[in-house]
C-alpha cells in the first residue's frame, strides 16, 4: 500500500504561497515511487492520508483522514498552540526535521565571531573613515583555549561544538538526556540539566541552542549570568525568553558580560504593519555597543528550502521502507 501525505499548501493572507519550483522537484525526485504526496492547501477528497506535514495542524485537518498516524513538523520545535492541540490526539506521532540545524550554527558562530571581536561599532566608525580603533585599547577576545558551555546538545549545538573545538575551544555541554548519542568527533563532556550551576563558572561562551519549554522558560537569570566568569560572552540562536531579559541588559550594560549574540527575542511583530517598528524586548539593547543584534533569521539561507525537502524526502522514505522515523517528538517535553 502506498504512504499517503498530505501537506497543506501554506498562504499568505488568502493566496496559496507559490512553492519553490527547485525545491519541489528536488523532493520528487527524491521520494520513493511508493509515495503519494499531496500539496494543497483544501484537504483532500478522499481523506485517507497516512502522514500530514505542517507545523499548524487544524483539527479538521487531523480528524479528516481516519488513516492519519504521523505528524511532521517541518522545522525544529513545535508552536505552544501546536502543543495544546496535540494533546487530545496522542495516538500520533510527532516528528520533526532539523534541516535548519547547519543554517543555525553558523548564525550561532557569526555572532560569537561578531561580539568577540567587537566589530559592529567598529565597523561603524570605520565606515566614516575613522581609523582610531586600530590604535586603541583592543576589546576583542581570544577565543582558542577558553571554554564553551552549550546549553542543549542537539543538532544544533552539535554543529557548533564541532567547529568550535577545531578552532581551539574546550566544550562542555548541558543536555536532557547525557547518555543519548553524540558525534564521536566532538570531545564535549556532556552533564545533565542540574549540573548546569556547576558548569557556569568555567563558561567563557555561554551558547544557548535549547528550546523553549515550561523547563527552560527562564533558566538564565541575574543568578546564573553572575556565575559567569570576567569577560564572558552569551550567545543566543535558541529562544529568547530561556534568558532573562532584564537580568541580561543590565548584565550587559554594567559590563559584567563583555558581549552577548542575540538572534531569538521577547517581543515579536504581530502583523505585517508592525514589521518596520517594533522593539525586540522591553529593555533597549540596541544602545548597546556590547551587542551584536539578528531578527530570528538564523535557520534561513537562500538554500534553506532545498535542505527542508532533502530531509523531509528521507524522512517519508524511512517511513515508507518500514524503518524508525528520526527526530521524534516528546510532546511532554515539548521538542
Amino acid at each position: 500500500m502506498p504512504l499517503k501525505v498530505y501537506y497543506p499548501r501554506p498562504k499568505i493572507g488568502l493566496y496559496p504561497r507559490e512553492v519553490d519550483k527547485q525545491a519541489w522537484d528536488l523532493l520528487q525526485a527524491a521520494l520513493d515511487p511508493e509515495i503519494e504526496f499531496m500539496i494543497v492547501p483544501e484537504i483532500p477528497d478522499p481523506a485517507d492520508y497516512h502522514v500530514l506535514v505542517t507545523g499548524w495542524p487544524t483539527k479538521e485537518q487531523i480528524e479528516a483522514s481516519p488513516d492519519l498516524h504521523t505528524l511532521v513538523i517541518p522545522w525544529a520545535g513545535l508552536t505552544e498552540s501546536t502543543r495544546e492541540i496535540l494533546q487530545a490526539y496522542p495516538h500520533l506521532n510527532i516528528h520533526n526535521l532539523h534541516h535548519n540545524a547547519v543554517p543555525t550554527a553558523e548564525t550561532a558562530l557569526m555572532l560569537l565571531f561578531a561580539a568577540a571581536k567587537c566589530i559592529l561599532p567598529i565597523e561603524r566608525k570605520f565606515r566614516g573613515h575613522d581609523w582610531r580603533p586600530r590604535y586603541g585599547p583592543n576589546p576583542a577576545l581570544l577565543l582558542s583555549g577558553k571554554t564553551m558551555l552549550i546549553l542543549g546538545y542537539g543538532a544544533i549545538g552539535q554543529q557548533v561544538g564541532r567547529v568550535c573545538q577545531a578552532m581551539g575551544l574546550n566544550i562542555l555541554a548541558v543536555r536532557r538526556n547525557p547518555d543519548a548519542p553524540a558525534p564521536e568527533d566532538v570531545q564535549a563532556e556532556v552533564h545533565p540539566p542540574d549540573a548546569l550551576h556547576k558548569l557556569l563558572p568555567f563558561a567563557n561562551v555561554l551558547m544557548v541552542t535549547v528550546p523553549l519549554t515550561d523547563e527552560t522558560r527562564g533558566l538564565i537569570g541575574k543568578k546564573e549570568l553572575d556565575l559567569m566568569p570576567e569577560n564572558s560572552i552569551l550567545v543566543n540562536v535558541g529562544r529568547g525568553p530561556v534568558v532573562d531579559q532584564e537580568a541580561l541588559y543590565n548584565t550587559l550594560k554594567e559590563g559584567k558580560l563583555h558581549s552577548a549574540g542575540i538572534d531569538v527575542w521577547y517581543n515579536y511583530p504581530p502583523d505585517e504593519d508592525s514589521r518596520a517598528h517594533t522593539p525586540p524586548a522591553d529593555f533597549p539593547f540596541h544602545e548597546l555597543d556590547n551587542v551584536v543584534m539578528s531578527p530570528h533569521r538564523g535557520g534561513g539561507a537562500s538554500e534553506v528550502e532545498l535542505l527542508r525537502m532533502s530531509h523531509l524526502a528521507e524522512l517519508l522514505n524511512s517511513a515508507a521502507h518500514g524503518e524508525p522515523i528520526p527526530n521524534k517528538v516528546d510532546l511532554k517535553a515539548g521538542y
